[in-house]
């Protein structure tokens, strides 16, 4: 099954075969021009498409008022720019808004809005369930059912415009939500490349964020494809802890993974790696471990954010005392690390980092941290 997961290959240029209706979105820029060119159509008529449906949350042809009324016409026959669908909307005390998204075939996943005084931060999925199964993650605890497409992961941006109705609201988007991104590359690079796109959503690539637990050959592979930020699960000091709670390390280990980060950071001038690191109580939050950490980025381009440990159905962990986490932040930045603590935003509705669990039918038949995964040293 973490095979299956994996989901690297870059698709293949889109061809209208006369059979079905093509989905528009999603597609990125280069596979809409070579689709456009298979209809005997001019380059140019992506971008005019694109700034309908990206820019203008148009998702009628018929409304595509520069395009001719002939091509409208065609469009319709043979394409579609069809979105998931809202299962159920909760909306937090503090403002923190989640959606439950219906992916069919019984799965759903869950989208959240963050609202903040300078910004607001949209965190999207992009596999229903995970199969890196970290100890800590109501998401992993719950298993793996499938990645998702492009317009599955595009739609929640839409989805999400549509439900805040305020324009301008979403400035930043997080792939933090469920899943793993870079076991799905194929359908999250796409998306990217729209988000920044000028014909796209237009976003600054700073403001887009990739996190991931640790799949080192994509990391190195995101280096040369892509630019924008990047965030990594680290959430202990040491390989022997990190085997237990992100099991992905026993294939890829610290050293492994740091290396690969330290090239992305070299690779994309001016980018500091955030190093994700859940605070859980008697686990990981001793001063040693605080001492392990800073060893491990002290004068490197690298930013810790401590996130208190949020708990769901069937945990084992506790979160640290506040006493805890504090000091924990303040003795990283007494040794000179940047380090922030996170406000936790929306756990009485079940959106808080680690409490995404969606609507998931498992599919995996052994779980990752029951597997011997060999280290590639």
């Amino acid at each position: 099954m973490l095979t299956e997961a994996l989901n690297t290959e870059l698709p293949q240029y889109p061809r209208y075969d006369g059979t079905e209706k093509l989905n528009l979105l999603g597609l990125a820029p280069g596979e809409l021009r070579y689709f456009f060119k298979g209809l005997g159509e001019k380059p140019y008529r992506a971008h005019q498409v694109m700034h309908w449906v990206y820019r203008r949350g148009v998702l009628d042809f018929h409304g595509m008022t520069d395009l001719s009324v002939q091509f409208r016409k065609r469009l319709d026959l043979i394409a579609t720019l069809d979105l998931p669908e809202i299962a159920h909307t909760d909306r937090s005390k503090d403002g923190t808004t989640k959606w439950l998204v219906n992916v069919g075939s019984g799965q759903a996943v869950e989208t959240v809005f963050i609202p903040e005084l300078s910004r607001g931060t949209l965190c999207i999925s992009s596999q229903a369930g995970c199969a890196l199964d970290c100890a800590f993650c109501a998401t992993g605890y719950h298993g793996f059912n499938r990645n998702l497409t492009a317009a599955e992961i595009l739609g929640q941006v839409f989805l999400a415009n549509r439900g805040l109705k305020i324009e301008g609201a979403i400035t930043n988007i997080v792939f933090m939500g469920m899943g793993e991104p870079l076991a799905n590359y194929r359908n999250v690079m796409p998306v990217v490349q729209l988000l920044v796109d000028d014909y796209g959503f237009g976003l600054s690539r700073r403001r887009v964020t990739i996190s991931t637990a640790g799949l080192v050959p994509m990391i190195y592979r995101l280096a040369k494809e892509c630019n924008v930020a990047l965030a990594v699960s680290l959430h202990a000091p040491t390989d022997d802890l990190r085997d237990q709670l992100v099991p992905i390390n026993k294939r890829h280990p610290i050293r492994q993974l740091l290396k690969a980060c330290w090239h992305y950071a070299e690779e994309i001038a001016s980018r500091q790696i955030t190093f994700e690191y859940v605070m859980l109580r008697d686990v990981n939050d001793s001063l040693e471990q605080a001492r392990q950490l800073t060893s491990l980025v002290r004068g490197r381009p690298a930013k810790v954010n401590l996130i208190p440990f949020n708990s769901f159905p069937g945990a084992q962990f506790q979160c640290s005392s506040k006493h805890t986490i504090d000091e924990f932040c303040q003795y990283l930045r007494s040794q000179g690390v940047v380090a922030t603590i996170r406000q936790t935003r929306g756990n009485d509705i079940d959106a808080a980092c680690g409490q995404l669990a969606g609507k998931v039918e498992n599919r995996m038949r052994v779980r990752l941290r029951d597997k011997v995964l060999k280290r590639l040293n």
